[in-house]
């Protein structure tokens, strides 16, 4: 069973924590268009990092949240709407896995590897996409997730104090 205060956040709501809150839900879509081609054959995606500091900052919540609402505007771009529920598990979990004590990096690792099969069904299955886009895909999203994680376990606390 779980208990409420796990699915809570400890910041307390007032005009910082919504607008925060607001733009973190919002942001991956912008973010989501930027995908930066590296020499090693994968792109380097930029749209984890608000939903790692949502999950961080509100709990499974926020980190759900600002996966779902923040992969409308790449779902429609690409056609692929399964990306919508994949960012939305990835930021539940990260903040499910947060709240339970879990640190950032290896709860982003956690919550990617759950991702990963809806991520990699759904891609090959239902979208057509090519095994070896899937495979720089994932890769390109290990590496863009433990980066934006160093990111979030390092500057969460201080927003947290803004916040407060």
């Amino acid at each position: 069973m779980i208990r409420t205060d796990t699915l809570t956040q400890t910041i307390p709501w007032n005009r910082r924590a919504v607008f925060t809150l607001l733009l973190l839900t919002a942001l991956p879509n912008l973010l989501g268009m930027i995908n930066i081609a590296t020499p090693w054959g994968f792109k380097w995606h930029c749209f984890q990092v608000a939903v790692f500091f949502a999950a961080s900052l509100f709990g499974p919540v926020g980190g759900l949240l600002s996966g779902l609402a923040g992969s409308l505007v790449p779902a429609l771009i690409t056609g692929n709407p399964y990306i919508i529920v994949g960012n939305a598990l990835l930021g539940g979990v990260v903040g499910l896995l947060l709240k339970r004590g879990i640190a950032t990096v290896p709860a982003i690792w956690i919550a990617y590897a759950l991702q990963l099969p809806w991520l990699i069904v759904t891609d090959y299955c239902l979208v057509g996409l090519p095994a070896p886009f899937i495979k720089a895909l994932v890769i390109g999203l290990f590496i863009s997730n433990t980066v934006w994680a160093l990111v979030a376990q390092f500057g969460t606390e201080p927003l947290r104090r803004w916040l407060r």
